[in-house]
């Protein structure tokens, strides 16, 4: 583990759809479990609980407040079926804006806290391994790119050529060849806007890496 402030990720395992991105857990919300937990979660020694501005949003924004308790309960579960993450050793934060998704019909609404205690953690089939990102590497301006992506033929399909370009992070020491683009990367960008007043160098000056999307990126091999 990092001696340093870090954001953790997950790079995706090739059993899942978006096969080697880097990603937050998270996923789909369980109705009724989440509801459970989410109830758990806002007790007064729990981590939403302890947040400083719970016992406001209950008085004055109720339902809101409800909703980002059921989210926050997602999260944490997600959290510990894909990474053994200890839910009660995570304290809450807050929020960030919405991000929508581009290739699925989704929107990821995101939620940050701070890992207190947790020195290992255990990926399940879902990631290929966890990653540390220390944040002195997110704030240099130096490692931000322009990642122009080609979307691979299917085979047996009429030939036809999709190439876009995407801002992007390229992660530096043993994980060099990785690259943090998409929501993720939106997610990062809007977290560290909020904290530090970052911004990424324009769009139209940044280096150049490329990259290819093969058919199984939106199906998984399983």
């Amino acid at each position: 583990m990092k001696s340093e402030p870090c954001i953790v990720m997950n790079k995706r395992s090739l059993r899942v759809r978006q096969p080697g991105d880097l990603c937050f857990p998270g996923g789909r919300v369980a109705p009724r479990l989440d509801s459970c937990l989410a109830r758990l979660f806002a007790l007064p020694f729990a981590s939403l609980g302890r947040w400083a501005y719970w016992a406001y949003w209950k008085k004055n924004h109720r339902r809101q407040a409800d909703i980002m308790a059921t989210l926050w309960a997602t999260g944490l579960r997600e959290s510990f079926e894909e990474m053994r993450l200890n839910p009660f050793g995570v304290r809450f934060l807050g929020v960030l804006a919405p991000q929508p998704l581009v290739m699925f019909r989704r929107t990821i609404y995101p939620l940050v806290g701070w890992i207190e205690r947790q020195k290992r953690f255990y990926p399940n089939w879902e990631v290929d391994k966890v990653l540390y990102v220390p944040l002195r590497d997110l704030l240099n301006p130096n490692h931000y790119c322009r990642y122009r992506l080609r979307m691979a033929n299917n085979p047996g399909r009429r030939p036809t050529e999709s190439i876009q370009n995407y801002p992007c992070f390229r992660l530096q020491g043993q994980h060099r060849k990785d690259v943090l683009w998409g929501a993720t990367y939106r997610i990062t960008i809007s977290f560290l806007e909020h904290i530090f007043g970052f911004e990424p160098p324009a769009f139209d000056t940044l280096p150049l890496v490329e990259g290819t999307l093969d058919e199984s990126y939106l199906t998984g091999s399983r």
